[in-house]
C-alpha cells in the first residue's frame, strides 16, 4: 500500500486525526503527511471532512428518504445532465446512477415526511425527463458510513451450567 493510500484510509476512518498523529501512527515524517494532505484537498482527492450525528440522540426530528427515479433521456440530457440538476437541491444528500428499474437513487433529507412528500412531488417530479417516482422512507438507521448507531448490549440470559 502507497504511503498516499496509506493516509487516506487513516482520514477516512477518523477525520480528526492530525498530521503528527498520522506521523506516529504510519512512521512517516510529519510534514510529508501536511504536505500530502494539502496536495490532496487541493487536487480534490478529498473533498470534505465529515461528522456522522446521531440526531435521534439529540432529540432533532429529521426524516430520510431514498428515491428512486426513471428518467427519460433525450439527445440534449444525458445522465449526467440530469444527476447534476437533482444533485443541486440543497435537500438531496446523495445521487446515484443504478442498475434495475430505476436510473437513480436520490437520497433526500427534510424536518418532517411531509417536507420531504412536497419534496418529491414539487421539485423531483416536476423535472421534465423525470417519468417517475418511488420513495422509501428510512424508518430507523443502525449503521451509516461504517459506524454502528447502537451500542452492543450485554447478554443478559442466565448460563447454562449442566
Amino acid at each position: 500500500m502507497s504511503k498516499e493510500v496509506e493516509i487516506l484510509k487513516l482520514l477516512e476512518d477518523n477525520a480528526k486525526l492530525t498530521p503528527k498523529e498520522i506521523a506516529e501512527l504510519t512512521g512517516y515524517n510529519e510534514k510529508e503527511v501536511e504536505e500530502i494532505i494539502r496536495k490532496f484537498e487541493e487536487n480534490g482527492v478529498i473533498l470534505k471532512y465529515k461528522t456522522i450525528v446521531d440526531w435521534e440522540k439529540v432529540g432533532e426530528e429529521v426524516v430520510y428518504a431514498i428515491i428512486d427515479v426513471r428518467v427519460t433521456l433525450t439527445r440534449e440530457k444525458s445522465y449526467d445532465d440530469i444527476a447534476k440538476r437533482i444533485a443541486k437541491f440543497p435537500e438531496v444528500h446523495a445521487v446515484r446512477l443504478i442498475s434495475g428499474d430505476y436510473d437513480f437513487q436520490v437520497v433526500v433529507k427534510g424536518k418532517s415526511l411531509k417536507d420531504v412528500a412536497f419534496f418529491v412531488a414539487e421539485k423531483i417530479s416536476t423535472l421534465p425527463e423525470v417519468r417517475d417516482t418511488f420513495t422509501h422512507f428510512v424508518l430507523r438507521s443502525y449503521k451509516e458510513e461504517g459506524v454502528l448507531l447502537f451500542k452492543d448490549e450485554e447478554d443478559r440470559r442466565l448460563a447454562l451450567v449442566p
